[in-house]
């Protein structure tokens, strides 16, 4: 039976007793499941002990929110210049903790980061006893060994403590991916029975909770696991399949304030993320919301899901990345064509309305939660449709850099994973970069002064989608932006159509760092994209079988 904590005092002489060097795995997909509490006590020990030190944190995803968690702690070291607490990270996504972005930039730590599925699917490698992980995400891209195997600074590169290697078997290469086992592991849940038992009915997803305190002990190293729950029960209220973390498994039970339990960085709790409240469908109405850049990129990627629909004759499973695609589920609810496409989140919703920003990770009445590494199996095995993510650079041959420029070090969080997986995969995202005045007037797009940094490059910065491997993979891959749409082919990416209002020359192929093939059918953008009612999309559905009756 774990020992239960409740004083602050208990907790930090527990913490106080991690070995300095530990490894230790977090869970958190940002606020959501992370265990801030702990991590901040733990810091806590170390800033009243000098101990424990040097350690080497890895998480599933990133375990905090601007200027909370991972963020938080980072910041503090920096401002007390203290460089003895920390040695690395293996981070997925470093883009919600700009201090962490700075320190692994500025080679203060060791810094690794692979797709969030590998880190999860590396726990279970890790809980199983085996040595390493293989898999196809990374090849040809930043994580590949022959590029830069996933390492984001020189400290990384001189002591390889996580490694990626390229192995052949029956003909075939793969990447193999190893780093420390875990002998500490942190998690968060919401329930605590007398016994141990961790339920997490007020947690909007389960994640990689069960998963990393597997990897803590299993053996040759049996750690120890520490669980932050909001309250303690008595034994057996918890019904037995809601117990998602088994006593047996967990050393130490810490009651945390409530402050410490949010389900997302701007929501304490919402039933409808849970579960707990299952709301009715939300019938969007006409709006006469003026038309911009985004909006026309996120309805021109609703229509190639909706593509997708009628190809397919059936309902579709489609994932949503953060910023731009996330919106494109309302889209589809306000076409009335979102019982045709069942909306995935990396952090394991099905269907409800993703939310964006801090709140990533999390729906609004999904019908399902499943654990993460689930989740990314099913992306990793090609069984969704569809994936809609944003891009940062597209290179002449197709490669795609989602997140990283010098000075921006974000992680490729689920993109790898996601992009590689999918047999059909729309890049979304604005044309260029910077300040810019670009506005949708009578149908058409008018360019007044444009983003000054390109995005179609000769090379992107940082290989996360290969274009070359989507073209052997024969993958079905859409470049959308508000002015231009662009079709993958075996010589790059081949423009399509163009937006109403533009000169080819000099708003498109004069703002490219290559020049692309024009398509001997090239088209103009429909005219429904740049004006303030519905597409009509609902038609291009009709006699497909619905996946929600209303």
């Amino acid at each position: 039976m774990p020992l239960f904590l409740f004083r602050e005092t208990e907790v930090v002489r527990a913490m106080r007793k991690i070995p300095d060097g530990s490894t230790i795995a977090i869970s958190g997909f940002n606020i959501s499941t992370a265990p801030e509490y702990l991590m901040l006590k733990l810091y806590d020990s170390y800033n009243k002990s000098g101990h424990p030190r040097h350690l080497f944190i890895e998480s599933d995803s990133l375990p905090g929110a601007p200027g909370r968690g991972i963020d938080y702690i980072i910041r503090k070291l920096q401002e007390s210049e203290d460089h003895d607490f920390l040695d690395g990270v293996l981070m997925p996504f470093l883009g919600w903790s700009k201090w962490l972005q700075k320190i692994v930039e500025g080679n203060e730590v060791e810094g690794y980061s692979c797709s969030i599925g590998t880190v999860a699917h590396l726990f279970r490698e890790m809980s199983a006893g085996r040595p390493g992980l293989l898999t196809k995400v990374g090849m040809e891209t930043f994580l590949d060994p022959e590029h830069e195997g996933g390492m984001l600074n020189d400290k990384a590169r001189e002591r390889k403590r996580v490694t990626s290697t390229r192995v052949n078997l029956k003909g075939e290469d793969y990447l193999f991916v190893t780093a420390p086992k875990p002998t500490i592991s942190f998690i968060r849940g919401t329930t605590a029975d007398a016994m141990g038992n961790v339920s997490m009915e007020k947690e909007g997803i389960y994640g990689t909770v069960f998963t990393i305190a597997q990897a803590a002990k299993a053996c040759p190293d049996r750690g120890k696991v520490f669980c932050q729950v909001e309250r303690i029960a008595r034994s057996g209220t918890i019904n037995p399949k809601a117990v998602h973390v088994p006593g047996p498994l967990i050393d130490y039970v810490i009651v945390a304030p409530s402050e410490y339990a949010w389900q997302t960085g701007s929501i304490e709790f919402d039933p409808r993320i849970s579960g707990g409240l299952i709301p009715p469908k939300s019938k969007m109405k006409r709006t006469d919301r003026k038309p911009n850049t985004r909006s026309v990129i996120q309805k021109r990627a609703a229509l190639e899901v909706v593509r997708r629909v009628r190809e397919e004759r059936r309902p579709i499973i489609a994932n949503f990345g953060v910023g731009i695609p996330s919106e494109v589920p309302g889209v589809l609810e306000y076409e009335r064509v979102s019982d045709f496409v069942y909306a995935t989140v990396e952090a394991g919703p099905w269907g409800g309305i993703p939310l964006s920003g801090n709140d990533f990770g999390v729906s609004v009445g999904p019908f399902a939660i499943i654990p993460l590494p689930d989740q990314f199996t099913l992306y990793e095995g090609g069984m969704i449709d569809v994936a809609v993510l944003g891009f940062m650079q597209v290179g002449q041959n197709g490669d795609v850099n989602p997140s990283m420029l010098p000075g921006r070090m974000m992680g490729p969080g689920g993109f790898p994973a996601i992009s590689s997986g999918s047999p059909s995969t729309v890049f979304a995202g604005t044309f260029t970069a910077g300040k810019s005045s670009i506005s949708v007037e009578n149908g058409a797009l008018r360019i007044k002064e444009d983003g000054e940094v390109p995005k179609f490059v000769e090379k992107v910065y940082k290989t996360f989608f290969s274009g070359r491997g989507a073209v052997a993979g024969k993958k079905d891959i859409t470049y959308i932006t508000e002015r231009a749409v662009f079709k993958l082919q075996s010589n790059g990416p081949v423009l399509i159509e163009v937006a109403p209002g533009i000169d080819l020359d000099r708003d498109v192929m004069d703002k490219m760092g290559f020049r692309p093939k024009v398509s001997e059918d090239l088209k103009t953008m429909d005219k429904t994209l740049f004006l303030s009612r519905q597409m009509g999309l609902h038609p291009m559905v009709s006699g497909t079988p619905r996946g929600v009756l209303r």
